[in-house]
């Protein structure tokens, strides 16, 4: 995929990956920050969590943009 995100300085390639991933039987989630969150018991879970971990992502760079120094 050829585009340029938002926060990107100049246009790039970007490759999507499967973020969901399973080991020994349980679910884990990568980030692009370069963590693996869970372990989660379903699949359905780590999806779902997906979601809420954007959102709180989405809100701490909020709070953190509305700070005055």
């Amino acid at each position: 995929m050829f585009g340029q995100r938002r926060v990107d300085p100049t246009p790039g390639t970007h490759y999507r990956s499967e973020r969901v991933s399973a080991v020994n039987g349980q679910y884990f989630f990568s980030t692009r920050e370069g963590t693996l969150e869970g372990p989660y018991f379903t699949r359905v879970d780590a999806e779902r969590e997906i979601g809420s971990y954007i959102r709180r992502m989405m809100q701490a760079n909020q709070l953190a943009a509305s700070r005055v120094y």
